[in-house]
C-alpha cells in the first residue's frame, strides 16, 4: 500500500497530532517510553536550542495511509550550525539528540508498516533534499527494509551499534529465577544475605501517583549523583541528571505519565532512609528499568541488585511479561540472561550537491578545532548544552 506523509513543523501541529501519536506508541512502541508523544514534546520543551550557534527546528514526519490513518511517525527536527546565515549545516535529526537522557530512538511503527513507511519518507525527503544537508538516522535495523528503501535515495553509512536488552518475565519470581545462571543465583543470595547476616532489613516501596513520584524523584536525583561521584566505584558513571535542564525534563515528564499511572520510582530503604532507587515507566506488558542511583556506602551490600531484583518481583505480582533494562552493553544487564536486540545508527548524505559539500566542510572545521587550544569553542557550537 503507498503511504504519504505529512510534515509538521508547528508546536500547534505536534500538539494536534497528540492524540493518534498517543494511540500507535500504545500499539507499536515495544514498551519504550521513549516512543511516547509525551516523551517527544517535553524533550522540545526542555532541550530545543534556539541560539546563535545552535537552532532546531521541528521537522517531524507523520506517514498516513490514504484513508488518513496514522501508520508511523518519524519524529525528526533540522539543527542548523550556525543558527542563520547562508553558510550552515543543517542536520536531520531525531528528536532526543541529547547526551544520554533519551537511551532509544528511531521510527515509531509496526513491523508490517515498516517497508511502505520507509518508501514514503524517501520519496518525502528527496523531494524536500534542498531543505537538509544530511540525517542521522537512529534504530536502524540493518536486515530490515529500511536499508533497502532509503538506499533509493543516498547512500547510507552505518555509525555504531546500539545493543539493548530485554527479558522475558516468568509467571512466578520462583519460576523466573529457576531460569537465570548460576552467577546471578549466587548474587541474589548474596545480597540478601549480607544484610541479613550483620542484623540489617530493608523496605521496598513504589512510588506512582503524581504526588508520590515527585518526591521519589527528589532522592533519586540525589542518589543518582551520588553514584557518579562514588570514587572507588568499578564503573564510572555519568551524573545524567546533573544538569537543571535534565532535571526539569525528567520531573515535567513523569508528572505527566504519572497521571495515566505510567511510572514507577523503585526505592530501596534500610532504617528509614532510601539508599537505592530506580525509575521505571510501565507501558502495556512492559516494565522499562530507566536510570538508577544508591548511596556508594551501601555498595558492598549489593543495594541496587536488590532493587533490580524486587522491582522485577514487582513486574511479575503485576503480571506484566518483559522487563526491558535499556541500552548499553554491561555486565548488570548481560547477567542476567536477556535477549538482545541490536540497531544502528546511520548517516545518509542528501542527494543534492550541498549537502556532500556541507559534510565536507563540518568534518574539517571538527578536525581544525580538535586542538586543545579550540576546545572549548567547539564544544560551545557543535555541541548540545545537556549535560555541560
Amino acid at each position: 500500500m503507498r503511504l504519504f506523509v505529512q510534515q509538521v513543523d508547528t508546536v500547534e501541529g505536534f500538539h494536534a497530532l497528540g492524540p493518534e501519536w498517543r494511540a500507535l506508541a500504545e500499539r507499536v512502541g515495544q514498551g519504550l517510553p521513549f516512543a511516547t508523544w509525551e516523551w517527544n514534546i517535553t524533550w522540545w520543551r526542555h532541550f530545543q536550542e534556539q541560539r546563535h550557534s545552535v537552532r532546531d527546528h521541528l521537522f517531524v514526519l507523520a506517514v498516513r495511509s490514504a484513508d488518513g490513518t496514522l501508520r508511523a511517525v518519524a519524529p525528526l527536527m533540522r539543527t542548523e550550525r550556525p543558527g542563520s546565515g547562508p553558510v550552515r549545516a543543517r542536520v536531520l535529526q531525531f528528536l532526543g539528540a541529547d547526551p544520554n537522557v533519551t537511551e532509544l530512538r528511531g521510527l515509531i511503527c509496526a513491523p508490517e508498516w515498516e517497508a511502505p513507511a520507509y518508501a514514503a519518507l524517501t520519496r518525502h525527503l528527496r523531494a524536500h533534499a534542498s531543505e537538509w544537508d544530511w540525517i542521522l538516522w537512529c534504530g536502524m535495523d540493518l536486515q530490515g527494509p529500511a536499508m533497502g528503501e532509503l538506499s533509493r535515495m543516498a547512500p547510507l553509512t552505518p555509525l555504531r551499534e546500539v545493543p539493548a536488552y530485554v527479558l522475558p518475565l516468568a509467571p512466578t519470581w520462583e519460576a523466573f529465577k529457576a531460569g537465570r545462571s548460576r552467577n546471578i543465583k549466587e548474587s541474589l543470595r548474596k545480597c540478601y544475605n549480607s544484610l541479613k547476616r550483620d542484623g540489617l532489613s530493608f523496605t521496598f516501596q513504589v512510588a506512582r501517583t503524581p504526588q508520590e513520584v515527585a518526591g521519589a524523584l527528589t532522592d533519586f536525583f540525589r542518589l543518582h549523583q551520588a553514584r557518579a561521584e562514588a570514587e572507588d566505584a568499578g564503573v564510572r558513571h555519568r551524573d545524567v541528571f546533573g544538569s537543571e535542564q535534565a532535571r526539569g525534563f525528567l520531573t515535567d515528564l513523569c508528572q505527566q505519565l504519572a497521571r495515566q499511572d505510567a511510572v514507577r520510582v523503585f526505592q530501596l530503604c534500610i532504617g528509614g532512609a532510601v539508599v537505592a532507587s530506580r525509575v521505571g515507566f510501565v507501558r502495556g506488558d512492559t516494565l522499562y528499568l530507566y536510570y538508577s542511583g544508591y548511596l556508594p556506602r551501601w555498595g558492598d551490600y549489593s543495594v541496587m541488585t536488590t532493587t533490580v531484583a524486587e522491582a522485577l518481583q514487582y513486574a511479575i505480582q503485576q503480571g506484566l511479561k518483559v522487563a526491558h533494562l535499556s541500552s548499553g552493553r554491561d555486565v548488570s544487564k548481560l547477567r542476567w540472561g536477556p535477549q538482545e536486540i541490536q540497531k544502528h545508527d546511520a548517516l545518509q548524505l542528501s542527494p543534492e550537491w550541498r549537502g556532500r559539500a556541507a559534510f565536507a566542510t563540518y568534518r574539517k572545521v571538527r578536525e581544525l578545532l580538535s586542538n586543545e587550544q579550540l576546545q572549548g569553542w567547539a564544544r560551545r557550537t557543535l555541541a548540545r548544552r545537556a549535560g555541560e
